[in-house]
């Protein structure tokens, strides 16, 4: 197994525990959509969105943004969603696409997998299909897909430049994608080599330019950046002060109480406008 490899498994075991017990699970920020206040704070989603679902596709979402949010998404469109977890964005891109539209998911965890088909069922979705695969080898047909999303996932993936030529491959001439996502900037190596913050979606996140590069190196245009959000201390804090994160426990505990606080306080200024969520937009260029 090469370290690509090893690095896909480590994540999937990590999701695929978080979305067996999502109150002690650690995805994006250790905390799911419907927690406020993590890492992953900024959902960005309209109450109306969540407390009309029959399933619990928001609970069970670890997500840094909401790609929907200002994606011109319409009837009859084909979306694609770049690990699509237990279903939340794909069962708001199915409403908006309509019967006569078509959604589909790819993620590489089975149990994400089976959670997102019930949560489908339970939404009594038939526009949807969810497929087992890599981000990096999508089993989607070339030129078949109107929009891509993705919401705080490709900042997992270790090969982060075949992704990006995934998405170029798959869009339609004039398609168009909109992803969320973490991107970070000056990160010490110990908190960039941890599995946990790796699976936290930390650790193996890029900046703002080599996001954009790596993108418009596709072949991709206009791509830019069209929101963003800093994470401000607190939730930074609340992060490290899970004490998830392995051999930080341990670390911290050993320390006196006010060294303790002198620790979680350094760490969380490390961090600092160093981490942040946000929304990405290409287009492949039309025939």
């Amino acid at each position: 197994m090469n370290q690509n490899e090893k690095i896909r498994e480590m994540v999937s075991t990590a999701y695929g525990k978080a979305i067996g017990s999502v109150s002690d699970g650690c995805g994006c920020g250790c905390a799911p959509l419907s927690k406020k206040g993590s890492i992953a704070g900024m959902a960005g989603y309209e109450k109306a969105d969540i407390n009309t679902l029959n399933s619990d596709a928001a609970a069970s979402s670890f997500g840094c943004g909401n790609p929907l949010a200002f994606s011109g998404v319409k009837q009859g469109d084909t979306v694609l969603d770049l690990g699509s977890g237990a279903g939340f964005d794909l069962i708001l891109a199915a409403k908006k696409v309509g019967p006569g539209g078509r959604v589909i998911g790819v993620d590489m965890t089975e149990a994400m997998i089976q959670k997102a088909r019930e949560n489908i069922r339970k939404e009594g979705l038939t526009n949807v299909e969810v497929r087992h695969g890599l981000i990096e080898n999508l089993p989607v047909e070339s030129a078949s897909v109107d929009w891509l999303i993705s919401n705080c996932v490709i900042n997992l993936s270790p090969e982060k430049t075949r992704v990006f030529s995934e998405i170029q491959r798959v869009l339609k001439p004039g398609g168009q994608m909109l992803v969320s996502d973490i991107v970070v900037k000056n990160l010490p190596d110990w908190l960039r080599q941890n599995n946990q913050v790796y699976a936290a979606c930390v650790g193996g996140a890029i900046s703002e330019e080599e996001y954009l590069e790596g993108l418009r190196r596709t072949g991709l245009v206009n791509a830019e950046v069209r929101n963003r959000f800093v994470y401000e201390a607190s939730q930074i804090r609340a992060f490290f002060e899970t004490e998830e994160i392995p051999g930080l426990k341990e670390m911290i505990n050993d320390l006196s109480a006010q060294n303790r606080e002198k620790r979680i306080h350094q760490m969380t200024m490390t961090a600092v406008g160093n981490v942040w969520s946000a929304e990405f937009y290409a287009q492949k260029k039309g025939e």
